[in-house]
């Protein structure tokens, strides 16, 4: 949220057009009414400011003069109330603090933008129309709305502040990444800036700001788990079939997820033994302990299809003597839930967004009779197949 201070306050206290400070002499009477609907108007942000409005409550409308009114823990804490009593929907983010403004103390509350609009007070969405307050009409509540939807980004194109375009291998990006993703005509025609190509591709948030995405972070970054802890996959061999059994191989593999993966392969394939038969037939028959198909298959879903929100938890592969386990943090998607997992016909359609995860996959050996795997699909959907 936007911390002002007193010289901008000040300012904003003179302004008596601007649309982004409300004056009130006191806090009772019908002001207790008109101070949570400017609230709700600043939390609207119809204007698309993308800062925040301050209520100035002790000065006077016209003037910006300090009223005189005795700014006490009490009032502080009524007006603190206006966020949680229950009339603004959703709740604002906001402060309320006590400043000495122009010769007086006012208590200033301060409205951060709100990322989920139209807010309502009372069930009436009221908006700022240049300096006075209205109700927002049918046109406004639409774009309102829109507004809502266009910030509610996939998780895995929003940007990381704390991270710079330092943090991005763009030897990576332009050598592995836009090869892959583009065909060479295309590359060869195309004039922009790296900077715009990183945007375009949702690395960044946009090229004059060039912040880092959580997307741009897995693909490129130098060093991922700075900013996402759980973006790398936990291997251990176990010698048993239970977790309370010898570990005899442990790695973590972290990095960019096209390095990640490699590396994941690379030790499965150092651990699943291969059987030759030269006396069968007149050709040898090679037999691995479990398909390759089947393990990469597995893995690229559960690092693909997993949770980075609110979680640490990597991705885990756990290799025991008679089976292998792959899991990773996130649950079942859309109508698919813990109680109907697994139901002939239940399944959601939509395919999850990075960020909704699965709930793991067992494989059995092959060697065994032919495994049976049991696990659920990217969409949701429990699949059984036989690998022979």
């Amino acid at each position: 949220m936007t911390s002002y201070t007193d010289i901008e306050l000040e300012a904003m206290l003179a302004d008596l057009e601007s649309d982004l400070a409300e004056r009130k002499e006191s806090f009772s009477g019908g002001e207790t009414t008109e101070v949570r609907e400017a609230v709700c108007a600043f939390a609207n942000d119809l204007p698309n400011h993308r800062r925040a409005g301050v209520v100035f409550v002790g000065a006077r409308d016209q003037t910006g003069e300090p009223s005189g009114l005795a700014i006490t823990d009490d009032l502080l804490l009524r007006l603190a109330d206006i966020k949680t009593d229950g009339n603004i929907v959703p709740p604002p983010s906001m402060t309320v603090a006590k400043r000495r403004l122009r010769g007086g103390e006012m208590a200033v509350i301060t409205v951060a933008p709100s990322d989920s609009p139209p807010v309502r007070f009372r069930g009436r969405v009221h908006i700022r129309i240049g300096p006075r307050r209205g109700i927002a009409s049918a046109q406004d509540e639409r774009m309102l709305t829109e507004k809502r939807r266009g910030g509610d980004r996939p998780f895995d194109v929003h940007p990381l502040p704390s991270a710079t375009l330092s943090d991005l291998d763009r030897v990576r990006f332009e050598h592995d990444y836009l090869p892959a993703a583009f065909a060479p005509d295309v590359l060869q025609a195309n004039d922009r800036s790296v900077e715009q190509r990183l945007a375009v591709t949702k690395m960044i948030d946009a090229a004059d700001t060039a912040v880092p995405t959580v997307l741009g972070m897995l693909v490129l970054g130098r060093s991922t788990r700075d900013f996402l802890p759980g973006a790398y996959v936990q291997f251990l061999r176990i010698a048993g079939a239970g977790l309370a059994d010898p570990v005899v191989d442990e790695l973590a593999v972290d990095g960019p997820i096209s390095e990640l993966l490699r590396r994941v392969d690379d030790k499965l394939e150092s651990h699943n033994r291969t059987a030759v038969n030269i006396t069968a037939g007149p050709r040898e028959e090679r037999r691995s302990l479990y398909p390759v198909a089947a393990l990469q298959q597995l893995v690229r879903n559960a690092v693909m299809h997993r949770t980075y929100e609110a979680t640490h938890a990597p991705v885990r592969v756990y290799w025991f003597d008679d089976r292998i386990e792959i899991s990773n943090p996130g649950g079942p998607f859309g109508i698919v839930s813990v109680e109907n997992f697994g139901q002939p016909g239940v399944a959601d359609l939509s395919k999850p967004q990075p960020g909704r995860g699965h709930a793991g996959a067992r494989l059995r050996p092959a060697l065994r009779g032919g495994a049976r795997h049991r696990a659920p699909c990217a969409r949701g959907v429990t699949g059984t197949r036989r690998w022979n």
